[in-house]
């Protein structure tokens, strides 16, 4: 590949050259058996005699950085030196907003007994039908290699508003929806089309962190409402809130369902106000007990809900494929937000995605995991019940987690820590609440093997009985 090299100093190109050569070995870019330019493309490039950059490939070579190759050319050594790490420029005037100087820390590795929050089990996805998926789009058909509908591959759109509606009971058409890359990108797209800086956004109290940071990042000014056993306390909202945020399926992180009167009142409430209602529902597709309530997107008569579904839980986070049912002219905006943030998902997956569901795939993997998922469930409610029965276990019927509330007096913080410490990743309740936190955990059943969660769950009672 070419190699950017900047020769200035009269009396001193060879050593440039050999510096800037030497400095691209160190530091990674020029990567181990790479090929250097010929010496007489990088001479014609940098307009130098060759002499000049045949002495600084030999020097290179003297050092140990590269080797010549007879009739080949010259390469870096199969053992260079270790890469140094390159950094940008130590300082810089430029000063980035607050919301985005706290980065969230990359992930640990994975602990031998993982309660992972809301993660499916990458070893139960379809990966034998998803190859065959992706396979068929290059085989069978002229693949897209040039810009596509930024509201996403109308086959997909159209096989979403099918499956939705059969199994959510979502009133949509395919022009209704617009394919985010997840909810995530779904709450910052909403955000921005909805919301002037500086207008009030209203999330739960606890709830989940991605969607006030993403209200937050477009200006908003977030303002945490208490949930009870019925869901959000509408009486608690702000009379100016002009977005709320819930979970009515499965409370983020408590697990409870918002009850039927209290998505009445919450819809009634924004009709009052001319308020926007995200209904994020996240984890519905796997619900173990009791009737499905009614998604207030189906209730809703006025046009006043944006209804966030995701594949990040029944597939995998990793394909970064979710979707918004908008009211209105509501869809066409979030489309010219979605182009402006990143063009439009990558069509492939969106293809394959598409013929997942409408060969009845999707549904027979949600089916195939779900009994997998019931009964991982039910044996960490079982083991908590019997190794941990100071927790109080919050009624959930749906999902892929479940929480429990601790006595006030338990550090639930330093708990985990040392869970952690013992190989068992839990999570605290106090980072999903903007105020005062209550004491409890967050326990996922997604990604730990059934055979595993009896003997977690006794480490985790032996961390907390020890203390």
């Amino acid at each position: 590949m070419d190699v950017h090299v900047s020769l200035g100093r009269p009396g001193q190109l060879a050593a440039d050259a050999y510096q800037q050569l030497r400095a691209a070995i160190l530091d990674g870019r020029l990567r181990p058996d790479a090929r250097l330019p010929a010496t007489r493309d990088l001479a014609r490039r940098l307009a130098v005699s060759r002499n000049t950059i045949v002495e600084a490939y030999e020097r290179l070579i003297a050092e140990g950085f590269a080797v010549g190759r007879v009739g080949a050319g010259t390469f870096v050594t199969a053992a260079p030196p270790p890469p140094r790490p390159r950094r940008a420029p130590p300082h810089s005037p430029l000063v980035p907003r607050a919301i985005y100087r706290a980065a969230e820390p990359p992930p640990d590795a994975r602990a031998p007994y993982d309660f992972a929050l809301g993660v499916p089990d990458p070893a139960l996805f379809p990966w034998d039908v998803w190859r065959g998926l992706i396979a068929r789009q290059w085989r069978g058909r002229r693949p897209v290699v040039g810009y596509a509908e930024a509201a996403g591959d109308p086959a997909l759109r159209a096989a979403i508003a099918r499956h939705v509606g059969l199994a959510r009971g979502i009133r949509a058409g395919a022009d209704d929806i617009v394919i985010t890359s997840g909810a995530q990108q779904a709450f910052d797209l909403i955000a921005r089309a909805v919301l002037e800086p500086g207008q009030v956004a209203a999330v739960e109290e606890p709830g989940y962190p991605g969607a006030r940071r993403a209200l937050a990042a477009a200006g908003a000014r977030v303002v945490g409402v208490r949930v009870d056993a019925d869901g959000l306390d509408v009486t608690a909202l702000p009379d100016d809130a002009r977005l709320i945020h819930v979970t009515p399926s499965h409370q983020f992180p408590l697990g409870a369902p918002m009850s039927l009167a209290r998505r009445v009142e919450l819809l009634a409430w924004a009709e009052a106000r001319g308020a926007a209602i995200i209904e994020d529902d996240y984890d519905s597709e796997f619900r173990f007990d009791g009737r499905p309530l009614e998604p207030l997107q189906c209730l809703d008569r006025r046009g006043h809900v944006l209804y966030v579904g995701t594949f990040s839980k029944v597939l995998s986070p990793s394909l970064r494929l979710g979707f918004v049912v908008a009211p209105g002219a509501l869809a066409a905006a979030l489309a010219s937000a979605k182009a402006c943030a990143d063009g439009h998902a990558p069509i492939e997956p969106q293809r394959a995605l598409a013929a997942l569901i409408d060969d009845g795939q999707l549904a027979r993997h949600v089916r195939r995991v779900g009994r997998i998922y019931r009964d991982r469930r039910a044996r960490l409610l079982a083991a908590l019940a019997r190794e941990l029965p100071e927790l109080a276990i919050v009624p959930s019927v749906a999902g892929l987690h479940v929480s429990a509330i601790a006595d006030r007096h338990v550090d639930t913080a330093a708990l985990v820590a040392r869970a952690r410490a013992a190989g068992v990743a839990v999570h605290a309740l106090a980072p999903y609440y903007a105020g005062r936190p209550r004491a409890g955990l967050a326990l996922g059943y997604g990604l730990i093997p059934a055979p595993k969660i009896d003997a977690g769950v006794r480490r985790l009672a032996a961390c907390l009985h020890d203390a």
